[in-house]
């Protein structure tokens, strides 16, 4: 294999590299922006859970003994 060849293929081998790394950078966007999209949307999820869980700990308000209503028929 002349010096020549030995060039020419490796320039090739490069530039096929090149293109692959090129391809990889696309996709690893492409990922990102959807690995950003997930994150979000569990941030929300996280959100409506917490509220969620707040809600039903908190204490239910009720009406003390003497203001509560009578029964139609006057017994307690």
């Amino acid at each position: 294999m002349s010096v020549t060849d030995r060039i020419l293929t490796a320039l090739t081998t490069v530039i096929r590299m090149n293109d692959k790394v090129e391809e990889m950078a696309g996709l690893m966007k492409e990922q990102q922006r959807h690995i950003d999209d997930l994150k979000g949307r569990v941030i929300r999820l996280e959100t409506v859970l917490e509220l969620a869980l707040n809600r039903s700990s908190a204490p239910m308000t009720r009406l003390p003994d003497g203001d509560q209503a009578q029964s139609p028929d006057g017994i307690g």
